[in-house]
């Protein structure tokens, strides 16, 4: 906790925080792709390269998502236990860490287990995030992929 903080605000914060991880985790899995504006900032920096993915600015990161992700229509992404450590003079930036599960279906529709394409992973989304005059957004995410199957 930031020592300036009073617990309202930060109680406030760290659920406004956990709407931004859930908007995320959202728009990957709708391709909702503009909804990642809500997300980061404009200048924000994205790295998946422990995934295999780019490590490029918001816009970059989008068009890349968007291309990739088209082969696996059916997505889900669960995030789950998240540490969040304030900093800054004022306790406008936090950094975030929340651990992720994911799977990428070739298909919405019902398939085998054994089915070829089907992919499912975790590790963890590492954020620092900055409050914006819009809220928190966040400003750098590292995907850290921890684990990784395929069929």
């Amino acid at each position: 906790m930031y020592v300036g903080m009073t617990f309202p605000t930060e109680t406030a914060d760290r659920l406004e925080i956990a709407d931004v991880l859930a908007r995320y985790a959202y728009a990957v899995d709708s391709g909702d792709w503009d909804r990642l504006d809500t997300v980061f900032t404009e200048d924000a920096l994205i790295d998946y390269t422990s995934a295999g993915g780019i490590k490029g600015p918001r816009q970059e990161a989008k068009a890349w998502l968007a291309d990739v992700l088209r082969h696996w229509p059916g997505r889900l992404h669960l995030i789950g236990a998240m540490t969040i450590r304030f900093e800054g003079d004022d306790g406008g930036e936090a950094v975030v860490t929340a651990s992720f599960a994911d799977t990428l279906a070739p298909a919405r529709e019902a398939i085998a287990a054994d089915t070829s394409g089907l992919i499912q992973g975790g590790g963890w989304y590492h954020h620092r995030m900055v409050r914006t005059p819009s809220g928190w957004r966040s400003r750098e995410l590292v995907e850290e992929q921890t684990w990784r199957t395929m069929r």
